[in-house]
């Protein structure tokens, strides 16, 4: 199976026992590990690693299908009939007790634990078992599905050994790993490796930005610390990739520095609490660098502006760039994601963007993300606004250098394409074939709302956008369109 084995896989792969899905990595060939070997730092990190054991009710099902048909007379008749009886009673539907197996970590004394949110996501039951085989009943505290961390709370009879966490961000590919946890149940497993790259993004969520690295991690390690030479937790493996659920060598770690900030909502609030800009954004291309005014492809493209947000009130706008936060450089659109949700909630952050070539600052007061998602699934999306319609027209407008034709918004093809009454631009009627706007994806009933930046009122103003775009030399043409209430942009090429 070509593809990325991460959390999903690896909860969906934990509903037997003893098949908790994680990861299994090939040691470095020919590596060897640094002076003194790991003794010394295995026998103190050791009491601070647990394996988890959780179990949950499966309720058995009976056959999906009706009785087999038998000959009749057949032997197997009566038993099958005294069987579905049963099933049809609600008798042998009893649910049955399934158990797995995962990792975790001790960072507070009292008997705070860490994990992943995927080996306790289903359990009904969680207990920690110490190096020293303790068993202890566990509480879930909070659990983050984002970044696929869990906060676990026992009640030892004495303090517990704690780990510290370390600064991931200043590893370097190359550098020494330790990973210790509770592989095939195998407890107080300990194996070496490398960091092998920094910063991949697996498509695991919004937050992807894991450690690769080779230390041996195998089924039942999910959930353990990835440790530096002095002892400290840089990552929290995860997620493997594999071609056939089995080693290539290459697994991934959520690093300290994310993991770190939710660990501690998690204890504190029970939840997370992320910095929020109010913005949708999407990556900026090497096709719309020319168009935006950029000198290389970088930044996070501000393809929406929530209404009331803090983004508009700082007065970023739709089509701006955002190149840095706080000084630091936005490099893509994760960058920005991980950035603003580690910013504490409240915080004035000073944003740069890029507006058509020219660089300024603003200044925005983050909001909280989980406060913003939980009033937007309460407005249900929100209401139409009032104002008024653009002049009805049933005339199409040929636009031969994209390959498309346009016509204004009239109430037929506003409730033929469901589109709102607040939306604003023309209407796509007809694409091309092959042509440059079908290539981009650009489809019949997509709203073109600004071309290069600028607003749409009708078809005309795109065919003055499009002949001042050739007469400047430019080869694309940057387009805002609305999908189903969803903005983005869109670099569709000029035909000459």
């Amino acid at each position: 199976m070509n593809a990325i084995l991460h959390r999903r896989l690896i909860r969906a792969c934990a509903a037997t026992a003893g098949m908790l899905f994680v990861v299994l990595l090939g040691a470095a060939a020919q590596a060897r590990p640094p002076e003194g070997d790991f003794a010394d730092l295995a026998e103190r990190l050791l009491p601070a690693v647990v394996n988890i054991s959780t179990t949950q009710s499966i309720q058995n099902r009976g056959l999906p299908e009706g009785m087999p048909q038998f000959p009749p007379g057949s032997p197997f008749e009566d038993f099958f009939k005294e069987f579905f009886d049963r099933q049809q009673r609600g008798e042998g539907s009893r649910p049955r007790q399934v158990s797995s197996l995962g990792s975790g970590f001790i960072v507070d004394a009292r008997g705070y634990v860490v994990t992943n949110n995927h080996v306790i996501a289903e359990a009904d039951q969680v207990k920690v078992i110490l190096h020293d085989k303790t068993e202890l009943d566990a509480r879930i505290v909070g659990r983050d599905p984002e970044v696929d961390i869990a906060v676990l709370k026992v009640e030892p009879k004495k303090p517990l050994t704690a780990v510290e966490w370390g600064d991931s961000d200043k590893l370097r590919v190359g550098e020494w790993t330790l990973a210790i946890g509770n592989p095939f149940g195998l407890g107080g497993t300990v194996t070496a490796g490398i960091i092998s790259a920094r910063g991949r993004d697996i498509n695991a969520g919004r937050y992807d930005d894991f450690l690769q690295t080779d230390a041996s991690i195998n089924k039942g390690n999910s959930g353990g610390p990835l440790f530096n030479k002095a002892g400290e937790v840089i990552g929290i493996n995860t997620a493997i990739f594999s071609q056939t659920g089995g080693s290539i060598g290459i697994g991934f770690a959520v690093p300290a520095n994310l993991a770190r900030p939710v660990v501690q909502q998690l204890i504190e609030f029970g939840r997370t609490k992320r910095g929020w800009l109010g913005v949708q954004i999407q990556s900026v291309t090497e096709e719309m660098v020319e168009a935006l005014g950029l000198d290389a492809a970088r930044g996070a493209l501000v393809a929406k502006v929530v209404p009331g947000g803090p983004a508009e009130k700082a007065g970023i706008e739709s089509g701006d760039v955002i190149v840095s936060l706080d000084g630091k450089p936005i490099a893509s659109t994760n960058a920005l994601t991980r950035s603003v949700a580690e910013t504490p909630v409240g915080r004035t952050v000073n944003i740069e963007i890029m507006r058509k070539g020219k660089k300024r600052t603003v200044k925005a007061t983050l909001g909280e993300l989980e406060t913003a998602l939980a009033s937007a699934r309460a407005e249900n999306g929100g209401k139409p606004g009032s104002a008024d319609r653009p002049k009805a027209s049933r005339n199409e407008t040929e636009l031969a250098e994209l390959g498309l034709r346009v016509a204004p918004l009239t109430k037929e093809l506003r409730q033929k394409h469901d589109i709102k009454e607040d939306v604003r631009g023309v209407v796509v009627t007809d694409v091309e074939p092959d042509g440059p706007a079908a290539k981009r994806d650009v489809r019949v009933g997509d709203v073109i709302i600004e071309v290069a930046q600028s607003e749409v009122r009708n078809p005309d103003d795109i065919t003055e956008m499009l002949k001042a775009l050739k007469d400047a030399k430019r080869k694309v043409a940057l387009l805002q369109i609305q999908r189903a209430g969803e903005p983005r942009f869109v670099p569709v090429p000029l035909r000459s």
